[in-house]
């Protein structure tokens, strides 16, 4: 479908919106003329006319929405030209390969991403500044050649004026959603109205000693929810078709990508970029905000830099998802085709003779992608979070680790105080030496699952040794760490591990924890191993 059709569907879904509301208002002035005609007068027709004011004010006021709130920037680094020679040189051959216009602004993000906006005029007619921007870690995972089809992909969109319906798409929505809500809103404004007074009404009835009447407000609000029910029903469609469009166009914009990175590499492209996305939201999680609780956070230029670290020690495991590709849209309204189906339209393609070509590193586009790493890093961290202390990431990884032992969890710590038992382990064991029973009382107290809680006798005692382990474990942990016999080990391929103070060490820990947490408890062999000086 050409760029003027494509504007014409949305230009007509748009119409649509504004048909609706001039169908509603019909139907409002045509329910009080008919009213009046059928001999309605005075006060009865008089609230029929305020009823259908009241709502048609909605309907107007999103009809005739002229002023859109202004979309937020993504939060990144521009970089001009003469800061980022290699990388502007390198997207104006691939807007020239494509046939468009160079983008005015070139923006670094934290995302693993790369996207177009164009701030079009005049509902579209007029072009206005281009922007792209690039992920910095989707360029630490890909290399120039997978990036330059990624960017083929995103000048695709300009080419083919795709981000010039852009405003005239999000006029129709934003309009659809503030009307909805409007409705919504005036709806249970008029509930919470009626609620009150119904609730006014029975208390004064309670205090002269009568029954109170169940509060009933299932009728009230019920017109502007059914104004709403419309609305949203035309939201659906037009969410779903608009959706339909924007697909065609992503394939058409990977075309580009082929053409500029040939077919292999704009394939492989998209294969890396589902290997990269989850691989980048396990990476925030796990380990560049791992010691944030701590006031911590990893060296200058790593919070996000770090990713490469991780890509290259799972590299394994990424393989599968290179190779198992979503089937489906994430939901109904993705503007984006399946990965699978893009994938598979590119690699039917006739071969071109490119294959997957050998090439550099992305990040080599940039003069300093260490500088650039940290610039980013002072662009979307909030002041608080930048000034965090920075640690190196085998530090970093021990002392967040250390901490979080430290604290404990919060039913542990909760159990402790509720038995008035210390938060260390020489506390736990002195109170179970002093009353075994404590143990009992400190696990009922932990949470367990509904076959624990409902055993009894002997039964209840073979649920509660493992919990009572679990928590006399997380204590010896705690204790080492602060001691400075043990120390938790950074791996980039697993979860952190405990390093213990010597060979043989875990198996005297094992042997020692089960008889703490024995039904006649010996509490020596765990003192002796872990508190002796």
């Amino acid at each position: 479908m050409g760029a003027s059709l494509r504007a014409l569907r949305t230009l007509v879904l748009l119409a649509g919106f504004h048909l609706l509301g001039v169908v509603l208002l019909a139907v409002l002035a045509g329910s009080v003329v008919g009213a009046e005609s059928a001999g309605l007068h005075g006060p009865g027709l008089f609230k029929l006319l305020i009823a259908a004011v009241v709502l048609a004010v909605p309907i107007v006021r999103g009809m005739f929405m002229l002023r859109l709130p202004r979309a937020d920037p993504l939060p990144g680094v521009p970089v001009t030209e003469h800061r980022e020679p290699l990388l502007w040189a390198a997207v104006r051959e691939i807007a020239g390969q494509v046939g468009t216009r160079t983008p005015d602004e070139i923006v670094l993000i934290a995302d693993v991403n790369a996207a177009v906006t164009e701030d079009a005029g005049l509902l579209g007619l007029r072009p206005g500044t281009r922007r792209l921007y690039i992920g910095l870690p989707l360029m630490t995972g890909l290399d120039e050649m997978r990036l330059r089809a990624v960017l083929a992909h995103e000048m695709g969109h300009y080419a083919n004026l795709d981000t010039r319906l852009t405003p005239l798409i999000r006029r129709g929505r934003v309009q659809l959603l503030r009307t909805v809500d409007t409705f919504n809103e005036r709806s249970d404004a008029k509930i919470s109205k009626e609620r009150a007074k119904q609730e006014k009404k029975a208390g004064k009835r309670i205090a002269a000693g009568k029954k109170a009447e169940e509060i009933d407000t299932t009728g009230d609000g019920a017109s502007y929810r059914a104004m709403a029910k419309i609305y949203t029903g035309y939201g659906k469609f037009y969410q779903r078709s608009t959706p339909s469009g924007a697909r065609r166009q992503e394939l058409a914009a990977d075309l580009a990508a082929v053409r500029v990175a040939g077919r292999d590499s704009a394939g492989s492209a998209l294969r890396e970029l589902n290997a990269i996305g989850p691989a980048h939201e396990f990476y925030m999680d796990s380990y560049a905000t791992l010691g944030v609780g701590s006031g911590l956070l990893p060296p200058p230029g790593q919070v996000f830099g770090g990713l490469r670290h991780l890509l290259e020690a799972r590299a394994g495991e990424l393989d599968g998802l290179r190779r198992e590709l979503p089937a489906e849209p994430a939901d109904p309204y993705d503007s984006h085709p399946a990965l699978a189906e893009r994938v598979a339209r590119i690699e039917a393609l006739p071969e071109d003779g490119r294959g997957t070509q050998p090439s550099s590193p992305s990040l080599e586009l940039l003069a300093d992608s260490e500088a650039s790493l940290i610039a980013l890093e002072r662009a979307v961290l909030t002041p608080e979070a930048f000034a965090m202390e920075r640690l190196g990431w085998e530090d970093l990884v021990h002392e967040s680790m250390s901490r979080r032992s430290g604290q404990g969890s919060p039913e542990l710590r909760e159990a402790f105080a509720a038995e008035g038992v210390g938060s260390g382990l020489a506390s736990l064991l002195d109170a179970i030496d002093a009353d075994p029973a404590v143990r009992r009382r400190i696990t009922d107290r932990l949470p367990k699952s509904g076959a624990a809680a409902a055993a009894t006798g002997r039964a209840a005692r073979e649920f509660a040794r493992p919990v009572l382990r679990r928590a006399l474990n997380e204590l010896v942990t705690a204790e080492l760490t602060d001691r400075g016999t043990a120390r938790w080990l950074l791996s980039w391929s697993q979860p952190a591990t405990l390093r213990y103070p010597a060979d043989g060490f875990e198996e005297q820990l094992e042997s020692a924890l089960d008889s703490a947490a024995a039904d006649l408890p010996d509490t020596e062999p765990l003192r002796k191993l872990v508190l002796a000086p």
